[in-house]
């Protein structure tokens, strides 16, 4: 596994430094928004943009996604990539492609259209367990009925679920691709209450 950030400074403010994770074999939860909030996605057709560019870089990367969806400002999705190695180019050029031309479509430049504080443009979670794959799949699975948009996700047309989830996760446990052998003191904390929840 091999990690990057904008600074070598493991700490900063006493806050542990921002980290791209790039783990073989790995179900990955990613994020963004556009930097501070503007509506670049309002439109359909800049919605589209998105997704034509999202199907093209994670297939020619290898990123196989579960579920996936975008808002007017922000998109997440949840997926299984093999090869760690892909996920920073898969980025580089999603991220770059989908803002040279969405600000053509919609005719505003907004630069840097991703970036924000300590040059985040994306988050990603390698996901550590099924209680978690679980949650990040209905956490983007249902992103619009919280926004209130639809009473149904299968209602917003920019909703995509690729996979049955229950599917995809045991899929994902008979590979070994969470990351539950890598010590993380939130995890540790789950483990041990799961622990005292089964001496009772």
């Amino acid at each position: 596994m091999r990690k990057s950030s904008a600074t070598r400074r493991e700490f900063f403010n006493g806050r542990h430094r921002f980290e791209h994770w790039y783990r073989d074999n790995t179900v990955y939860f990613i994020t963004s928004k556009v930097r501070d909030g503007f509506a670049a996605f309002d439109t359909e057709e800049a919605k589209e943009i998105f997704w034509d560019r999202f199907h093209f870089y994670t297939q020619m990367h290898g990123f196989v996604p579960w579920v996936a969806t975008v808002m007017n400002n922000h998109y997440h999705f949840e997926g299984y990539l093999r090869d760690g190695e892909q996920l920073g180019e898969m980025m580089r050029k999603l991220h770059g492609s989908i803002a040279w031309m969405v600000m053509k479509e919609i005719g505003v430049r907004h630069v840097p259209f991703w970036r924000e504080a300590g040059n985040r443009d994306y988050f990603d979670g390698c996901l550590r367990d099924v209680l978690q794959a679980h949650r990040a799949f209905n956490y983007t699975r249902d992103q619009a009925v919280k926004a209130r948009l639809v009473k149904h996700f299968s209602e917003y047309p920019h909703t995509r679920v690729y996979l049955d989830r229950d599917r995809a996760i045991a899929r994902a446990v008979e590979l070994k691709a969470f990351l539950e052998e890598v010590p993380y003191a939130r995890y540790e904390k789950h483990l041990r209450k799961k622990k005292r929840g089964h001496q009772r």
